[in-house]
């Protein structure tokens, strides 16, 4: 289509601008459109019925047209969720955009759950559900976060079990819609601000169970990844056993109900102190054991000759000392008298052969005086001693002092 040109002295007229946009709408041909049935306004004497078919994960929607035959041949409810054959339509008499619908068809579970798993095999593919991801929740978080439907029996569950186990355990609950297709864009921002918020230490996403369609909006793949960026762990309770939403593998903490996510959240003070109590006991007969143990030891050491009287060993000792020292002063004793026997008869041979003995039995000792007194000589030849010498003459009493005369060789 050309570009009109137009000036406010010649302007297109309605009429025109609403005949050149339906001409361009009308080129593109029939479109496969799936979205979930908001309303239906239909009557039998109405030749077409009107429709409002709205996106299932957004906030958006469009006007489907389709004649009423058609529809009682392939009836509609609201919330179905379908998919339409339709061809872009453009009214230009009112100006209004529409999709003329020739066909249509229910989405099945079947197909619902082979999307599901789809998604699931290349999500776990990149990694989100990795176990060694998963965040440890803490043992009593200060402040729990709560997103869940506003006056739903899920919330309900959660409080009032938690307080029942704990009944000072802080909430802060972001009410949201849990189905449809406003629940995504409302629940990843309540997950956003929760885990934004530093004093909240867990976050619970709460719903009280539902059908495969119900429960769609915790498969979308939007909320699996605001999840997985979350720093804060987060806890999916949504109550559906037999086929788990993805929001199941991406938590940190999958409950079966939301019952069981406030016991596996908060923990029970009643147990806690049962738990104390039994610690406190366990660790007093443990005590008591040990105080036992050592005190048997304590006894048996006591009864121990050692240690009932303390100076048997020393008494014993003693004794031997005493005898040791009556050996060694008996061996010192006979060894003194054995030297003393020993030196008795020294002293007799020397005295025996000493010239006192001799000079006893009436010898005696002739020494000459040098005249150069260098000392008395005894004199063993008669050249030691000429005629005039003086001599010194000892005997047994004393000594004599007298001349040589003269000197007269043996015969």
């Amino acid at each position: 289509m050309s570009k009109l040109s137009t000036t406010p002295e010649a302007p297109v007229q309605v009429r025109r601008l609403n005949q050149m946009v339906k001409d361009w709408i009308e080129q593109l041909g029939q479109i496969w459109v799936e979205g979930e049935i908001a309303q239906i306004s239909s009557k039998p004497t109405w030749k077409l019925s009107y429709l409002t078919l709205r996106d299932t994960q957004a906030d958006a929607s469009v006007s489907v047209t389709c004649s009423t035959a058609s529809l009682r041949a392939h009836p509609l409810s609201t919330g179905d969720r379908v998919v339409m054959l339709g061809k872009p339509a453009f009214y230009a008499g009112r100006g209004s955009f529409s999709l003329w619908a020739t066909q249509w068809r229910p989405v099945g579970v079947g197909e619902l759950l082979a999307r599901i798993e789809r998604l699931r095999v290349a999500l776990a593919a990149e990694g989100l559900f990795d176990a060694r991801l998963k965040r440890p929740l803490p043992f009593l978080p200060r402040r729990i976060g709560l997103i869940t439907g506003r006056g739903s029996a899920a919330e309900r569950d959660v409080l009032s079990v938690s307080q029942a186990r704990w009944p000072e355990v802080d909430f802060q609950v972001v009410n949201t819609i849990v189905q449809g297709a406003k629940a995504v864009s409302e629940i990843i921002p309540a997950l956003e601000s929760l885990d934004a918020d530093p004093t909240i230490d867990v976050i619970i996403i709460a719903r009280g169970g539902g059908s495969v369609e119900d429960l769609l909006p915790f498969s979308d793949e939007a909320l699996v990844r605001a999840v997985s960026r979350a720093t804060t762990p987060v806890v999916s309770a949504i109550g559906h056993e037999p086929d788990n939403p993805l929001l199941d593998h991406v938590a940190d903490l999958r409950a079966a109900t939301p019952t069981d996510a406030a016991k596996r959240v908060v923990p029970d003070v009643a147990e806690e102190r049962r738990r104390i109590r039994d610690l406190r006991d366990r660790s007093a007969a443990a005590l008591r054991r040990w105080v036992d143990r050592e005190s048997r030891i304590v006894s048996d050491l006591r009864s121990r000759p050692v240690l009932s009287d303390p100076m048997t060993p020393i008494r014993a000792r003693a004794e031997d000392i005493g005898r040791g020292r009556d050996r060694l002063r008996g061996a010192i004793s006979r060894r003194l008298e054995r030297e003393e026997s020993m030196v008795a008869g020294l002293r007799g041979k020397v005295s025996a052969l000493g010239p006192a003995a001799t000079l006893a039995r009436g010898y005696s000792v002739v020494q000459v005086q040098p005249r150069d007194g260098s000392g008395d000589q005894v004199v063993t030849t008669i050249e030691q001693s000429p005629p005039g010498s003086q001599l010194r003459i000892r005997v047994a009493d004393g000594s004599i002092t007298a001349a040589a005369m003269g000197v007269k060789p043996a015969d």
